[in-house]
């Protein structure tokens, strides 16, 4: 029997003494589990750390503290996020991101993490541009459009909760025999839309992978009727042309068929964590604690195949992440 490996001291090639946290832009579930992560490695390395309160908007207002092991205690199973998040405008500008950069000096901090999306990233590289704070990004996001990374934190999450409601909303349709038409998150990814529509056996997905005319989902449904199914499911990513509701008009205006239209929105972004993000977020956070120590800046951590990856922070929003193209093959051959 192999003996497990002893906890260890990383090496700290970059002297980092104190870093500094932070969620921005939409929250994720297991964004908690990922600011636990953080902190409780950079305490086991001896490392001091501090939460910024509010994102971006938060690092410019100068909002905070140091946080340590308790602080974090009780959270991994908490949705949301505790160190709250907000969407800053004043961020935007030089003079913002110089005073939040100025904040950062004043509390001795030598690097910054930050868990969020595509826009925080941009965030987070352009105050390591202006003012070379050393700067790692987290990928928390429900959508999973970042590209270097198989799967974002709060990604697992969301699909479950479509596809938790969409297995109600089947329920009532086959009771009313009526098509229902779902649509979920991702502006402008389909990864959400055609994992729910695999696992919950809808008819029909549509992605803006694949921005095909609608009209083809009619003779779907009158195929689907004609075999005999008194009724459909058909999700919808909110980032297709037109939506759900384009959808659902032209289903009724070629069929004359009762549809029914189930807008699922941000309650996919709540909810605890489950495993799988908890899981991801505990071992980014702890890559992104050793990233700043080994001296990585502008980079994100990921996980691909199941190691520990570093992006540069531009390619993660310049290159295209696709969906699988195999999986909606899947899709299309099951939906007969």
């Amino acid at each position: 029997m192999t003996d497990l490996p002893p906890l260890s001291v990383h090496a700290n090639p970059a002297g980092i003494k104190r870093l500094a946290v932070l969620t921005s832009g939409g929250d994720a579930p297991g964004m908690n589990a990922a600011i636990r992560a953080v902190v409780r490695t950079a305490t086991h390395q001896g490392l001091e750390v501090v939460g910024v309160r509010r994102g971006f908007s938060g690092l410019h207002r100068g909002d905070l503290r140091l946080i340590g092991p308790r602080d974090v205690a009780n959270t991994i199973q908490r949705g949301g996020t505790i160190l709250l998040t907000a969407r800053s405008h004043t961020w935007r500008t030089p003079e913002g991101r110089a005073r939040g950069a100025q904040h950062l000096r004043d509390w001795g901090v030598d690097g910054l993490i930050v868990i969020g999306g595509d826009g925080s990233f941009h965030g987070a590289h352009l105050l390591q541009q202006e003012h070379g704070i050393p700067v790692i990004g987290v990928p928390g996001t429900i959508d999973n459009d970042l590209y270097g990374t198989d799967h974002t934190i709060g990604y697992f999450t969301a699909v479950e909760t479509a596809l938790d409601a969409v297995d109600k909303l089947r329920d009532t349709g086959a009771s009313h025999e009526r098509i229902f038409v779902i649509e979920v998150m991702g502006r402008h990814a389909g990864h959400i839309a055609l994992e729910v529509a695999v696992a919950g056996g809808a008819e029909e997905v549509f992605i803006p992978e694949d921005p095909k005319p609608v009209d083809g989902i009619v003779q779907i449904v009158q195929d689907s009727v004609a075999k005999g199914k008194a009724s459909s499911i058909i999700i919808v990513a909110e980032g297709y042309p037109g939506g759900a509701l384009g959808v659902a008009q032209a289903i009724e205006v070629g069929t004359g068929l009762e549809t029914r239209v189930s807008i699922l929105g941000h309650i996919q972004r709540g909810g605890s964590p489950v495993s799988s993000d908890r899981v991801l977020a505990s071992r980014l956070g702890e890559a992104a604690v050793y990233a700043l120590m080994d001296g990585y800046s502008d980079v994100m951590v990921g996980r691909r195949n199941g190691d520990i990856s570093h992006t540069p922070l531009p390619e993660t929003w310049e290159k295209r992440k696709d969906v699988s193209r195999d999986l909606y093959r899947c899709a299309k051959t099951l939906s007969v």
